[in-house]
Protein backbone atom coordinates (compact mmCIF):
# COMPACT_ATOMS: atom_id res chain seq x y z
CA UNK A 1 0.00 0.00 0.00
CA UNK A 2 1.51 3.54 -1.17
CA UNK A 3 2.15 6.28 2.17
CA UNK A 4 -0.44 7.99 -0.17
CA UNK A 5 -3.52 5.76 0.29
CA UNK A 6 -2.58 4.69 3.84
CA UNK A 7 -2.56 9.04 4.40
CA UNK A 8 -5.91 8.82 3.01
CA UNK A 9 -7.23 6.11 4.58
CA UNK A 10 -6.12 7.26 8.34
CA UNK A 11 -7.55 10.98 7.32
CA UNK A 12 -11.13 9.28 5.95
CA UNK A 13 -10.93 6.87 9.19
CA UNK A 14 -10.31 10.06 11.68
CA UNK A 15 -12.54 12.57 9.63
CA UNK A 16 -15.49 10.44 9.94
CA UNK A 17 -15.27 10.56 14.15
CA UNK A 18 -16.47 13.69 13.99
CA UNK A 19 -19.66 13.24 12.24
CA UNK A 20 -22.24 11.29 15.00
CA UNK A 21 -21.84 14.16 17.28
CA UNK A 22 -23.16 16.66 14.50
CA UNK A 23 -25.80 14.57 13.73
CA UNK A 24 -27.04 13.73 17.35
CA UNK A 25 -26.74 17.59 17.96
CA UNK A 26 -28.58 18.86 14.56
CA UNK A 27 -31.44 16.23 16.08
CA UNK A 28 -31.48 17.10 19.00
CA UNK A 29 -30.64 20.78 19.46
CA UNK A 30 -29.08 20.12 22.69
CA UNK A 31 -25.31 21.48 23.27
CA UNK A 32 -25.15 21.91 26.79
CA UNK A 33 -22.56 19.35 27.46
CA UNK A 34 -20.72 20.52 24.47
CA UNK A 35 -17.97 23.00 25.39
CA UNK A 36 -17.56 26.00 22.69
CA UNK A 37 -13.85 25.73 23.16
CA UNK A 38 -13.09 21.83 21.65
CA UNK A 39 -14.56 22.38 18.41
CA UNK A 40 -13.42 25.87 17.80
CA UNK A 41 -9.98 25.15 19.21
CA UNK A 42 -9.98 21.88 16.76
CA UNK A 43 -11.42 23.96 13.74
CA UNK A 44 -8.30 26.48 14.18
CA UNK A 45 -5.96 23.57 14.33
CA UNK A 46 -7.21 21.90 11.43
CA UNK A 47 -7.69 24.85 9.11
CA UNK A 48 -3.77 25.24 9.95
CA UNK A 49 -3.04 21.03 9.06
CA UNK A 50 -5.23 21.77 6.37
CA UNK A 51 -3.59 25.50 5.02
CA UNK A 52 -0.03 23.36 5.73
CA UNK A 53 -0.99 20.59 3.42
CA UNK A 54 -1.86 23.50 0.48
CA UNK A 55 1.61 24.76 1.66
CA UNK A 56 3.37 21.46 1.07
CA UNK A 57 1.11 20.08 -2.03
CA UNK A 58 0.32 17.07 0.48
CA UNK A 59 -3.16 15.89 -0.92
CA UNK A 60 -3.90 13.01 1.90
CA UNK A 61 -3.45 16.08 4.51
CA UNK A 62 -5.57 18.32 2.86
CA UNK A 63 -8.49 16.03 2.15
CA UNK A 64 -8.25 14.83 5.56
CA UNK A 65 -8.97 18.11 6.97
CA UNK A 66 -11.79 19.13 5.28
CA UNK A 67 -14.70 17.08 7.00
CA UNK A 68 -13.09 17.96 10.43
CA UNK A 69 -13.20 21.08 9.79
CA UNK A 70 -16.74 21.41 8.16
CA UNK A 71 -18.20 19.44 10.68
CA UNK A 72 -16.34 21.32 13.99
CA UNK A 73 -17.61 24.83 12.64
CA UNK A 74 -21.22 23.49 12.58
CA UNK A 75 -20.55 22.40 16.30
CA UNK A 76 -19.29 25.59 17.05
CA UNK A 77 -22.14 27.20 15.51
CA UNK A 78 -24.79 25.06 16.70
CA UNK A 79 -23.22 25.73 20.59
CA UNK A 80 -23.47 29.06 20.09
CA UNK A 81 -26.90 29.13 18.48
CA UNK A 82 -28.46 26.34 20.46
CA UNK A 83 -26.53 27.34 23.34
CA UNK A 84 -28.52 30.43 23.82
CA UNK A 85 -32.24 28.08 24.44
CA UNK A 86 -30.20 25.12 26.31
CA UNK A 87 -30.71 25.57 29.90
CA UNK A 88 -29.54 23.90 32.91
CA UNK A 89 -32.19 21.64 34.42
Amino acid sequence: MSPTTIGLVAGTLTSLAAIPQVVKTLRSRHVRDISVWQPLLLSIGVALWMIYGILIGDLPLIVANITPLVCNLLLTGMKIYYGKNDCAV
